[in-house]
C-alpha cells in the first residue's frame, strides 16, 4: 500500500465519518451512510477506457466529475433536501481533486 492509497481511502471513508459525527451529531449515522452512498458517483468511471488509470485525474474527465456536474452539486447546497448529499458529493470531488496531485 502506498501513502497515496491510504490518503485516498482515508478521505473517502474515514474523514466522512468524522464530518458526519461532529457536524451532524443527531443524525450522524444517516449522514455517514449518505456520504458512503455518494461513492456511487464513481460509476461514471465505467464509461472510460481503461476504467482505472492511476495517472488520470477524475476531475473534468468523467461526466459526474465534470465542472458542470460540480456546479449542480454547488447549486444543491441551497436546497435543504439535497444539501447533505451535495456536501457529500463535493467532498468526494475534493478528495478526487487532491488525488490528482498525489
Amino acid at each position: 500500500m502506498t501513502i497515496e492509497f491510504l490518503i485516498h481511502y482515508f478521505l473517502h471513508f474515514i474523514a466522512p465519518f468524522f464530518i458526519a459525527y461532529f457536524f451532524f451529531k443527531s443524525n450522524w449515522k444517516i449522514v455517514y451512510l449518505i456520504f458512503i452512498c455518494s461513492m456511487l458517483v464513481d460509476l461514471d468511471h465505467l464509461l472510460a477506457t481503461p476504467i482505472f488509470d492511476k495517472n488520470r485525474c477524475s476531475i473534468n474527465f468523467h461526466p459526474l466529475h465534470s465542472y458542470i456536474a460540480i456546479g449542480f452539486y454547488v447549486l444543491g447546497l441551497f436546497f435543504k433536501k439535497t444539501r447533505i448529499l451535495c456536501i457529500a458529493l463535493l467532498f468526494h470531488m475534493l478528495t478526487d481533486y487532491i488525488d490528482c496531485y498525489l
